[in-house]
């Protein structure tokens, strides 16, 4: 998908019945009771209250004709299902990453406000679909010094999404739960830099890494929750080049200005 078709993704409407709150995602709702920054990351905002606060949305739906049994504690693989973005590829900064929607608090906001403002704006979601039901620890993004907190959310009404930022989006995703946990789709992402990671493939063809920022979280939260399934580190994949072009001008002007750029 491109960012000039502007696909319409989802079922439904925003004047459809809300559907209660399920069972199979009441353990999200748990764990953010009692998960702390160190389940998901290392890296802690900065105790001088100098990084720039923002928040991502981690929105939770269900797959369009699930025949769910509420009693059945895996009901969450037959159902569940992630909203990811896929930022556009000429962006300046993380080219085509996959991510949740969000962005930078404007002033007087709170995480929960903004994580869905910037859902609309980047997706057109209609935040009053949504149920907001926690949110994880606050994490830092050292190259941007961002405070993110991401704020977990149902999807109560199913509704229609769209590109609604052309230059911030290239396509969007909704990952069901059941191919993130796959062994088979699962690969440590290994950056020119030395990084390696846990990543996933995803789309329609499994073509598109996640990873970074993003797939740590996932990844971690399944491990969390006891989702996750054993897979084969070894299997690795590298990121196409339209992800690497912008840390090459970022090395390019780091070391203009003898900066080490920290990925």
């Amino acid at each position: 998908m491109s960012g000039a078709e502007a696909p319409v993704v989802g079922p439904g409407g925003a004047d459809e019945a809300a559907q209660p709150f399920p069972a199979w995602l009441e353990p999200v709702r748990t764990a953010t009771e009692r998960m702390a920054a160190a389940d998901l990351t290392r890296y802690v905002p900065p105790a001088d209250g100098s990084a720039r606060p923002g928040a991502v949305l981690m929105l939770f739906g269900e797959r369009a004709g699930a025949d769910v049994d509420p009693a059945d504690p895996l009901a969450w693989r037959e159902a569940g299902e992630l909203l990811l973005t896929e930022r556009a590829h000429d962006m300046r900064s993380h080219p085509g990453q996959v991510s949740f929607p969000g962005g930078s608090l404007d002033p007087g906001e709170g995480v929960e406000e903004a994580a869905l403002r910037e859902a609309q704006e980047e997706v057109g979601l209609d935040p009053g679909c949504v149920q907001v039901f926690g949110r994880l620890p606050e994490l830092w993004l050292p190259p941007s010094n961002f405070a993110v907190t991401p704020v977990l959310g149902w999807w109560a009404v199913p509704s229609r999404v769209r590109i609604a930022s052309e230059g911030e989006v290239h396509a969007i995703h909704r990952a069901p739960l059941a191919e993130l946990v796959d062994p088979e789709h699962r690969r440590t992402v290994v950056h020119p830099s030395g990084y390696r990671g846990p990543g996933f493939l995803i789309g329609d063809d499994h073509d598109v890494v996640l990873w970074g920022f993003t797939g740590g979280i996932v990844a971690r939260l399944l491990d969390f929750l006891g989702w996750a399934e054993p897979w084969d580190t070894s299997r690795e994949a590298g990121l196409p080049d339209y992800m690497l072009a912008a840390d090459e001008a970022t090395r390019r002007r780091s070391r203009l200005l003898d900066i080490e750029d920290d990925l």
